[in-house]
């Protein structure tokens, strides 16, 4: 009798086991997540390819964890068995046919076409047993293809329902914040070549013979610098940055004039057009000095200076070397021929003794972007 009682607790506790393995299996497995495939993504006026626009979308669509997301790999095996060509199966109805074929739940099309400073995106989730669409989703977003990634990644999420970060969308989306980007922004270091023309007094100067102080130079001189640039501010077209020019003039005619600028510069991207000011610094010699009639004089060459003359300083190749601060007003525009910039700029420097005014232009090129 005791015995069976004891055969009848051991299958007791076997069934109990065997009860509680079943619920905890059962609370612990999750339900089988229908699956998808997506062959390519439709891409027009992009730096990337449909290949590379569907390798995005289907690492996007993975992170969701909202499908069973079947191996690139494996849809290219059917795809090549079956002679299908992937940039042309954008369409519900071929869509629908590699589905089948694939024996997927769902699948996936849509395109990202560029359109002037804008990205439209679109994406289709297509059920393949009952050939229809059963959402899709329209984004537009600015033109930053660096952010293609974000981009694909906010649509997927607007199609699958799942709330997106504000902040991300209105920076990828709203032209009117102050979003930073390389894709939206044109960077002109690179050196510079112009000419210079110095009117007035100063341009006399230049062209007066060296034994009274000129230089004995043409006023239209030469200028060759180097353009440096940072950028401090990018919001859709418009840039605002800082420039700093490193230039020597004279050099055609034996003279090293050096100069530094630096401006705050304001550009619009699309158009190229820009303009800009700031301060110059100069190292120019001169000397003090006095007119007695008509003719100059150095303080240093006079015996005596004629009481009441009144003293003033002057450009004067026998003098010293001192520090001549201006202020330049420039506008330019920028050419591109590819990922070449041609930037061209003219500029005014204002003075009472002599106004300059030049004409430069440069080059650099863009590397093509890694997306």
């Amino acid at each position: 009798m005791r015995t069976l009682t004891k055969e009848k607790i051991q299958w007791l506790i076997l069934i109990f086991q065997i009860i509680f393995l079943g619920l905890v299996f059962a609370a612990t497995a999750q339900p089988k997540k229908p699956s998808i495939a997506l062959i390519s993504i439709d891409t027009k006026g992009l730096e990337i390819d449909n290949t590379t626009m569907a390798s995005i979308a289907r690492l996007e669509l993975e992170k969701t964890n909202h499908y069973e997301v079947l191996d690139k790999y494996d849809v290219q095996d059917v795809v090549t068995q079956n002679n299908i060509n992937p940039d042309t199966y954008f369409g519900k109805n071929n869509v629908v046919k590699v589905g089948k074929i694939l024996g997927t739940d769902k699948m996936l099309t849509g395109s990202a076409e560029r359109f002037g400073d804008k990205i439209i995106m679109i994406f289709r989730l297509i059920d393949v047993r009952e050939e229809r669409i059963e959402k899709t989703a329209v984004m537009e977003f600015l033109n930053i293809q660096s952010e293609i990634q974000n981009m694909t990644m906010l649509c997927l999420n607007e199609l699958l329902g799942i709330e997106n970060d504000p902040y991300m969308v209105d920076l990828l989306v709203e032209y009117d914040l102050p979003i930073a980007s390389t894709k939206t922004s044109v960077n002109l270091n690179g050196p510079r070549i112009g000419m210079v023309y110095t009117m007035g007094d100063t341009g006399q100067r230049l062209q007066d013979p060296k034994n009274e102080g000129g230089y004995d130079m043409f006023p239209v001189t030469t200028m060759f610098g180097y353009q440096l640039e940072k950028q401090y501010l990018s919001a859709g077209d418009f840039q605002a940055l800082i420039e700093g020019v490193f230039a020597v003039n004279g050099l055609e005619s034996g003279k090293f004039i050096p100069s530094i600028t630096f401006m705050n510069g304001f550009r619009f991207n699309t158009s190229g057009i820009e303009f800009a000011t700031g301060p110059v610094f100069r190292l120019v010699k001169t000397t003090d000095g006095f007119y007695q009639d008509g003719k100059w004089f150095r303080v240093a060459d006079a015996p005596e200076i004629p009481e009441g003359t009144d003293i003033v300083e002057r450009l004067d190749n026998r003098g010293v070397y001192s520090l001549s601060l201006g202020m330049v007003v420039a506008v330019g525009k920028t050419f591109r021929s590819g990922y070449l910039n041609i930037p061209v700029n003219a500029y005014m420097i204002p003075r009472k003794n002599g106004t300059t005014i030049g004409l430069t232009f440069g080059f650099n090129t863009t590397a093509r972007p890694k997306l």
